[in-house]
């Protein structure tokens, strides 16, 4: 029997390390739970969550709205870059301008769309591995796993993609992502993040206003002519390249890295890939049910509503575990397991509803690639460390260091 305590404490070194187990017995206890540490109810659910994804009259995304209500007076001036940037996020926005935004990526997004970009990550994924060498040890998550998502969304931007602008570009992006995503055990998280963004935005401003100028062929040219047609501010512009930019690498950057832990504690798995790379489409949507980078959101009660049988009132929050979700045995059967030819999947990795992740399908992309490639150039990665350690947060699933070294050579690329 496990007590009150246990499962009001959601950032322990256990939860960390497998949050699964937590949520597993979580939902056996209560599926709506009341986390009285957190100060909202906790979903656990599939049916529950996708309920709530996909009644945004209901639910409001307003996450900044409710930071500043959490906040003491005068903290909005002094967190004013957050209020400025963040606020402008359109994943934070409720109707109609969270439509407005979107609206203008959603065409350049679609599976179609993005065809043209597949060559170009190929070169990605293949440069990235032609620098592995046998014996040597690598942290993935620093040498390996976000060079491909971050380049690429880099190149499609039209941002320069020189080794000091990608290294500034990442470093800011860690910091800003401390707020929300990373470092929920930080002090200091408002402070950090109001550095990053200040710092992201004196960089992009000189290159949006060069490209509003003389437009090209990339995404910030399509965002300076939306300005130019009155259906974005210049602050929105901004803004929406700062998201593009974190949530375009940093998911999917931890993808690679949950999906190829998956693939080593399961090497029948990768095998199967190996011999059937025609596979990979359905390995990358078991890799984000398995183990999802994303691993919460996070909604806000527009009025008194019932959600499991508990009355949420107006103005209480809701965690949506997507995590459980993705592994509800009532919807996955043997859901601990690792699939690759798991079908039907309907997974909730990239959320559901009108704010289903409009990058889904470029992630989908890159991390198709990356582990195609990878099974027809590389054996498997042994890992080099005991135990593994996550970083203390609530929404993400991101691995501090990954230890990982190569025992041959990657099979040479003739393309």
């Amino acid at each position: 029997m496990h007590t009150t305590e246990y499962f009001n404490d959601m950032m322990t070194r256990d939860v960390m390390n497998d949050p699964h187990a937590y949520y597993h017995k979580l939902r056996a206890h209560d599926p709506v739970y009341w986390n009285e540490k957190w100060g909202g109810w906790v979903l656990t659910s599939y049916n529950d969550i996708v309920k709530v994804l996909r009644d945004p009259a209901g639910w409001s995304s307003q996450r900044i709205k409710y930071l500043g209500e959490e906040m003491r007076p005068g903290d909005e001036i002094k967190y004013k870059p957050i209020f400025d940037v963040l606020a402008n996020w359109f994943i934070f926005k409720d109707q109609p301008d969270h439509t407005r935004i979107r609206r203008l990526l959603n065409p350049v997004l679609t599976p179609v769309a993005l065809e043209k970009y597949r060559p170009r990550i190929q070169e990605i994924v293949h440069s990235v591995i032609d620098r592995i060498e046998a014996g040597k040890q690598y942290d993935m998550v620093k040498e390996f796993s976000y060079l491909i998502p971050l380049t690429v969304i880099l190149n499609m931007l039209g941002i320069p993609e020189a080794d000091k602008d990608r290294d500034d570009i990442k470093y800011w992006s860690e910091q800003i992502g401390v707020l929300f995503f990373i470092r929920a055990d930080e002090p200091r998280r408002r402070e950090i993040a109001c550095e990053g963004i200040n710092s992201f935005v004196a960089y992009l401003s000189p290159l949006v206003e060069e490209r509003r100028q003389n437009p090209k062929d990339d995404l910030i040219s399509l965002l300076t002519q939306a300005e130019k047609d009155g259906v974005l501010s210049r602050d929105e512009v901004i803004a929406t390249v700062v998201l593009l930019v974190f949530g375009g690498h940093e998911t999917t950057t931890n993808l690679i890295n949950n999906g190829s832990l998956a693939f080593i504690q399961n090497p029948d798995q990768w095998e199967l890939l190996k011999q059937n790379p025609a596979l990979v489409d359905s390995a990358v949507e078991e890799l984000l049910r398995y183990d999802t980078s994303v691993k919460a959101t996070v909604r806000w009660a527009r009025y008194d509503q019932e959600v499991g049988g508990k009355l949420v009132k107006k103005d209480q929050r809701l965690l949506l575990a997507l995590t459980a979700a993705n592994r509800d045995p009532e919807i996955f059967p043997n859901p601990d397991k690792l699939d690759i030819t798991r079908n039907p999947n309907p997974h909730v990795a990239f959320a559901h509803g009108i704010h289903v992740c409009v990058g889904g399908p470029l992630a989908r992309l890159e991390a198709g690639e990356t582990f195609r490639i990878m099974a027809e150039r590389m054996e498997l990665p042994k890992l080099m460390a005991n135990v593994l350690e996550y970083q203390p947060a609530i929404v993400s699933r991101a691995l501090n260091e990954f230890p990982v070294s190569w025992t041959t050579c990657p099979i040479a690329h003739n393309g």
